[in-house]
């Protein structure tokens, strides 16, 4: 796999706003990302963590500053067309707070989606490469199993494998500890850290301070759509 070495910016965005009417949800928010590096997005519920995710992953338009993933850049406006996204579709995978896996497919088959669709994978190329995710992750064995049969903590996993499958160089979490109990937030952090080893870059959005604490490099603390500290 190909990384950019650590240290390389995966992630620069810089004075970022997003307003909603005439009430700012974020106002002048810059926050780097090395790839190689773990940072916690930190803040009380409503400070705009997940919007600075969406925004990034293109998933929501901003009103000013710059977001780059890579050589890829996003500006200010309604979000471009998806056949305009697939660089950073690509550069870029997103775990969402509940884990919405598709209710239809085995966990195999949703970590394989994409792969298969996106990048023209034959399904052996694809399941092959989702079972080294799934088992990276400890979750091979449920490969077979479909997301209501997965417990919270697996589906989350998959979730995670599902997001890596196009080998992006930035993955973005928000609240991924919010279902876990104290041994699988203990084990989420073990794999986000092995990622980071990889040479992946992640900003994980959480109010869980412990999980910040253990396995973050740095924390930016939002409050009120403003970075009000970083450590």
């Amino acid at each position: 796999m190909s990384h950019a070495h650590a240290g390389s910016s995966a992630l620069t965005v810089r004075d970022l706003r997003v307003a909603r009417g005439d009430r700012a949800i974020l106002r002048d928010v810059s926050i780097d990302v090395a790839a190689g590096e773990i940072v916690a997005l930190l803040g009380a519920s409503g400070a705009g963590k997940s919007t600075v995710l969406r925004a990034v992953a293109a998933l929501q338009p901003f009103d000013a500053g710059s977001i780059a993933i890579g050589d890829v850049a996003l500006r200010p406006g309604p979000v471009p067309p998806e056949s305009r996204l697939r660089a950073l579709r690509r550069a870029v995978g997103v775990v969402f707070q509940s884990p919405s896996l598709f209710e239809h497919l085995t966990a195999l088959d949703n970590v394989t989606l994409a792969p298969i669709r996106v990048l023209g994978w034959d399904r052996e190329k694809a399941d092959s490469a989702a079972m080294r995710l799934l088992d990276s992750l400890g979750v091979a064995p449920r490969g077979g199993a479909f997301p209501r049969q997965l417990s919270g903590g697996e589906a989350q996993r998959v979730a995670i494998a599902r997001a890596l499958a196009l080998d992006p160089t930035l993955l973005l979490m928000d609240e991924p500890t919010s279902a876990l109990d104290p041994a699988r937030r203990e084990a989420l952090g073990e794999s986000v850290r092995a990622l980071a080893r990889s040479g992946r870059a992640l900003l994980v959005a959480t109010h869980d301070m412990d999980f910040a604490r253990g396995f973050a490099d740095r924390s930016i603390v939002l409050a009120d759509g403003v970075v009000v500290s970083e450590t």
